[in-house]
């Protein structure tokens, strides 16, 4: 089911989200209804939070010319990163931030420890736009938004409609 995305000042971007200790159908619903969203909203990731449920869950989609001709989809329960190497400075928009991009510097390369959906621990290797979604989608989940990342305003960019429109966020 496709749900609300919170935008703009919604204070309950700003929750910092709550560690998963059930591993059960509700869980298995949430992260579908969040496949549904992201996919409807054309995103590559969702944190729980964006959609009103402060749990520490994330979704991330990488479309096939990412993913070695595979598109690559991950549910990511009670992520953290453990390591992080490198930096690189990209543009980055959000689902719950439409109309503003921003070069947002972040790790090259990052090591992710979680759960899956069913509770088995995992520890995922990723680097280029992977690490980049998961940092991002992490931080959400810590209510932090990419523009708090952005030390130079000049470095935010607010979109013409047509041009959120035609899907550049």
């Amino acid at each position: 089911m496709v749900r609300r995305i919170l935008t703009g000042d919604d204070p309950r971007l700003r929750v910092k989200s709550k560690e998963v200790t059930n591993f059960n159908r509700e869980l298995k619903a949430l992260i579908q209804d969040m496949l549904d969203t992201m996919r409807a909203a054309k995103g590559i990731g969702l944190a729980a939070i964006q959609i009103g449920v402060p749990l520490r869950v994330i979704v991330v989609e990488l479309p096939p010319e990412e993913g070695n001709g595979k598109s690559r989809v991950f549910a990511l329960v009670n992520p953290e990163i453990v390591k992080m190497e490198g930096e690189e400075e990209a543009e980055e928009g959000c689902l719950s931030l439409p109309g503003i991009v921003g070069e947002v510097k972040r790790a090259t390369f990052v090591e992710v420890e979680a759960q899956t959906p069913r509770g088995k621990r995992v520890r995922i290797k990723a680097d280029g736009l992977l690490a980049r979604v998961f940092q991002h989608e992490i931080d959400h989940t810590n209510g932090i938004l990419f523009p708090d990342r952005i030390s130079d305003p000049s470095k935010i960019r607010y979109l013409e409609p047509e041009e959120v429109s035609a899907g550049e966020i």
